[in-house]
């Protein structure tokens, strides 16, 4: 399976700190791939270097097997990269549909469009069938975000980058502070998300969650992927070993 997005010899210092120190990634279509590490391992680096976040020291980064470069969150966006961030970024006063439509409104058609009056039933029915596709728990698309639960708020996110990527996800530790029931959709919609032939990048510190969902699992440490598991199969004392250098890693598995 050829790589949807890679990154190559990526490296990037901050000061004395080398964030990124040679490291490689690659996700593919239809599969999702666990991005694991210990704190300062490198994880948001590479994934803000993935996302145009952040410029580069050296290596380069392929998307569809072309070099590219993201100057900008945006130029990610317009490839079909989009990112779920820990803090959800939602705009809580907004309602549920608002919320996804945010930067993106549709706007009526004729002369009532180009006054800047917005087509509000479409963009709602349009929400409220994509929240059903994905399995989510949002009810309703004209409560405020801001009453929502977590999980809820978090299928807001998720859905909202959903519908704007149509090649790669990067989603930064998706289940954190939520409750069993609210965990459960989540995990469910990211299996959803993968069946609809997006890269998945999950980003987590559960490593019960990664072995769960995850197709592939990449090892990041002291800014390098040292390893690369397959999600079945391996357990979390390997995984933890390896972010550790506590266990001696396989030739041939990063």
């Amino acid at each position: 399976m050829s790589a949807l997005l890679e990154a190559r010899g990526l490296r990037r210092r901050f000061g004395r700190v080398q964030a990124l120190d040679g490291a490689d990634f690659d996700v593919s279509a239809g599969e999702v791939v666990a991005l694991i590490g210990d704190n300062g391992a490198g994880k948001s680096t590479l994934v803000k270097a993935l996302t145009g976040n952040l410029d580069l020291d050296e290596g380069e980064v392929l998307f569809e097997g072309t070099p590219v470069t993201f100057h900008t969150p945006q130029d990610a966006s317009r490839a079909g990269i989009e990112v779920v961030h820990q803090d959800l970024a939602l705009a809580p006063h907004l309602d549920a549909a608002q919320n996804m439509y945010l930067g993106r409104e549709v706007m009526r058609s004729g002369l009532l469009g180009r006054l800047g009056f917005m087509d509000t039933p479409r963009m709602r029915q349009e929400a409220a069938q994509a929240f059903t596709d994905l399995g989510s728990a949002v009810r309703s698309v004209v409560t405020p975000v801001g009453s929502m639960s977590g999980g809820q708020k978090q299928s807001v996110a998720i859905a909202r980058a959903v519908a704007w990527a149509d090649k790669v996800l990067f989603l930064d530790e998706p289940t954190a502070a939520l409750g069993v029931v609210q965990t459960r959709n989540v995990l469910d919609m990211v299996k959803r998300v993968r069946d609809r032939g997006l890269g998945v990048v999950l980003i987590s510190h559960s490593m019960p969650h990664v072995l769960e969902v995850a197709d592939r699992i990449q090892v990041l440490r002291l800014g390098k992927r040292v390893a690369t598991y397959p999600g079945k199969g391996t357990s979390v004392e390997e995984l933890v070993g390896a972010m550790t250098g506590a266990l001696e890693i396989k030739e041939g598995a990063a």
